[in-house]
């Protein structure tokens, strides 16, 4: 038997109006959850078109012309805007008639070239267990006929395999969300044979070092410790009268390990260095899980990943913004202080997750209420963007 997607109404409004602007196909990504039992489909977001695509030459449309590296940057460009626990699940493509039997192979490709980008920037291992199925959705623009299909991104020769697709309203109404805010102090020493002092790769070498410290950390859930098999809501009061779903928050606090257990041998190295990188500040995280019997697990996990997600990329847009506008040439060493973006979180039309997004300082509303319509095909209102942090160097 195949997976079950489990997909918020809107999707399939959303996507009937996007078949009838069809010309001759579009794609975009799936975003949602994963579970052992079903996935949960949260929203699909369209490919920004490119702008060279107007003028194309007039002649029959082919599949091959599918830009792969256009839909992979924006699955990059989309992970960075989800909290912990949502992920790119999948990839769909309406089409014309004629170019449906080619369909499920150009999907397919898509679907492994998007993980392998996605799996590229993790600081983060999946764990065994971990549902390694995507989604492959596919509709004909003509007929509206839907078929969706997953294929195992762990397993190259993997063929396709049939999965229902199945609409739901309310999908997120009573979903679990979880914050924490994470007080940041990394120091990251640079080689003196580091070559031309790679900034950007010394500090995920650092960060990389500080996710295994994440990763080992004791997570307190409204201040108790609980077993990762037990139910996340346990003992938790279901409120019956209440027609009004609405999320359950719960606040979490992250304890790291001071030094390594007694146990454990520990070796020192001397390393002669010629500067060291520091990231300061507090950071704001936030996961939101299912509310289908959670385990404490799943809860604590998604959060893990949005913590070293959320650093990570932030050190990324910021090494990607110096580039910009100063040049990949920069020779200048002296002491220097960047401030990294701050988080903003935006809420969804129809859902009760959020969504975020980082703004530096001097970047204006407008610039972010872009990047929703172009990234998420999303307009936000520049009231329902909560900046949720100071600044962070």
């Amino acid at each position: 038997m195949g997976r079950t997607y489990l997909v918020e109404e809107g999707i399939g409004q959303y996507l009937t109006e996007l078949s009838t602007k069809v010309k001759p196909y579009v794609t975009g990504l799936l975003i949602g959850q994963c579970s052992p039992q079903r996935d949960y489909v949260i929203r699909a977001v369209r490919t920004p078109p490119k702008e060279q695509q107007q003028e194309e030459s007039v002649g029959p449309p082919k599949l091959a012309s599918l830009d792969e590296e256009w839909i992979t940057t924006h699955a990059n460009q989309v992970s960075r805007m989800l909290p912990g626990g949502l992920l790119v699940l999948g990839v769909f493509m309406i089409a014309t008639p004629e170019l449906a039997k080619d369909g499920q192979n150009a999907l397919r490709k898509l679907i492994f070239s998007v993980e392998k980008s996605l799996s590229k920037r993790r600081l983060w291992k999946p764990a065994e267990e971990e549902v390694s199925d995507r989604a492959a959705l596919q509709i004909c623009s003509a007929t509206k006929k839907v078929v969706c299909r997953t294929y195992d991104v762990q397993d190259p020769k993997s063929s396709a395999k049939p999965a229902d697709w199945k609409y739901q309203s309310a999908l997120t109404a009573s979903w679990v969300a979880l914050g924490c805010t994470v007080n940041v102090n990394i120091h990251i020493p640079l080689l003196a044979t580091s070559p031309n002092h790679d900034l950007e790769k010394n500090t995920k070498n650092g960060l990389n070092r500080w996710s295994k410290q994440i990763e080992d950390s004791v997570f307190l859930i409204n201040g108790q410790v609980k077993d990762e098999d037990t139910e996340l809501l346990e003992g938790q009061k279901k409120f019956r009268g209440n027609t009004q779903p609405s999320t359950q928050f719960s606040d979490v606090k992250v304890l790291t390990q001071l030094c390594q257990g007694a146990g454990a041998r520990s070796t020192a190295t001397v390393q002669v260095c010629s500067g060291s990188i520091n990231l300061r500040g507090a950071v704001k995280c936030r996961a939101y899980v299912h509310s289908n019997k959670p385990k404490v697990k799943e809860a604590v996990q998604a959060l893990k990943r949005d913590i070293i997600n959320t650093l990570s990329d932030r050190c990324e847009i910021l090494f990607e913004d110096l580039i910009l506008n100063e040049g990949p040439q920069k020779k200048n060493f002296g002491r220097e202080y960047h401030v990294l973006p701050q988080r903003l979180f935006v809420p969804v039309a129809g859902s009760s997750v959020m969504l975020s997004d980082y703004k530096f300082g001097d970047e204006a509303a407008g610039e972010i209420q872009e990047r929703f319509v172009e990234m998420l095909d999303q307009p936000v209102q520049a009231e329902d963007m909560h900046i949720a942090e100071d600044i962070s160097t």
